[in-house]
């Protein structure tokens, strides 16, 4: 919606749209701050080893260097609303779009290589992968409380 050279590397905006049981493992970007608006549908999201359950109206937020991850648990696609800053976080989700776009299982190395080219860490397939570039198959991490930097709110 708006690439870091629409907005002179300040941030980048952008819409995320998944399938029932697909988002990123876990993962860090070490130079990018990310508040996400879920504007449709039912996430869990992992923040800083908290888990909680998001619905539609409700933002997060993930500062740099704090592992993060989120899972379509709808029944329906689901869409969430992201502004990154600095901007150029797109430009991983764009090369992303082309390693995903054939058929078969994705090649994690491929995508890992295309991580750390966007200050990414840790982007690895999830134990159980089942192919997709969705997060664990089962399992949930639970916490209570928040990490620090992290906060949630619901509008």
């Amino acid at each position: 919606m708006l690439r870091k050279e629409d907005t002179g590397g300040l941030y980048s905006f952008y819409q995320i749209t998944t399938q029932p049981g697909s988002g990123p493992p876990l993962h860090v970007h070490e130079a990018a701050d990310e508040a996400f608006f879920v504007s449709k549908g039912v996430y869990e999201f992992e923040v800083g080893g908290v888990t909680e359950t998001l619905t539609a109206g409700t933002v997060i937020y993930g500062p740099r260097g704090v592992p993060h991850r989120f899972l379509n648990v709808g029944d329906e696609p689901g869409q969430l609303l992201v502004i990154a800053t600095p901007g150029g976080v797109e430009n991983f989700f764009i090369g992303l779009s082309k390693l995903v776009s054939g058929s078969g299982a994705p090649d994690w190395s491929k995508m890992q290589q295309l991580a750390n080219e966007n200050q990414m860490r840790g982007f690895q397939p999830p134990p159980g992968a089942r192919g997709d570039v969705g997060g664990p198959p089962a399992g949930v991490h639970g916490g209570a409380g928040g990490p620090a930097g992290a906060h949630r709110v619901r509008g």
